[in-house]
């Protein structure tokens, strides 16, 4: 199991085991934490899973797609260029144990 603590806006923090392979939004919506919604299912069409991912952790989540680029315009919230992901573009594997993703206030 891969932990990934997500922290919501407010300083609420989740910790939920991944298993190797699962996206950081489908570990959100299957523990049922608010504010990702993953409304594509995680196909990658839509900006409702957005998150940012803590410094410390970036170099290990790996470059932006361009879909993944374009879809970041859409977001609602605001977009850090270096720290914006979409979380259903975020596989866990063992090198990502203790992942750390911020919520933004809103979708």
């Amino acid at each position: 199991m891969i932990k990934v603590t997500y922290i919501e806006s407010n300083g609420t923090a989740h910790e939920v085991d991944l298993d190797p392979g699962q996206t950081v939004m489908e570990g959100a919506v299957n523990a049922g934490i608010g504010g990702i919604w993953g409304d594509c299912g995680g196909a990658c069409s839509c900006a409702t899973c957005h998150v940012y991912v803590d410094p410390a952790w970036r170099a290990l989540t790996g470059e932006k797609s361009e879909m993944e680029e374009s879809m970041l315009e859409c977001a609602t919230a605001e977009v850090d260029p270096e720290g914006s992901r979409l979380s259903c573009q975020l596989a866990v594997s063992d090198a990502l144990d203790g992942l750390i993703i911020r919520l933004p206030e809103t979708q």
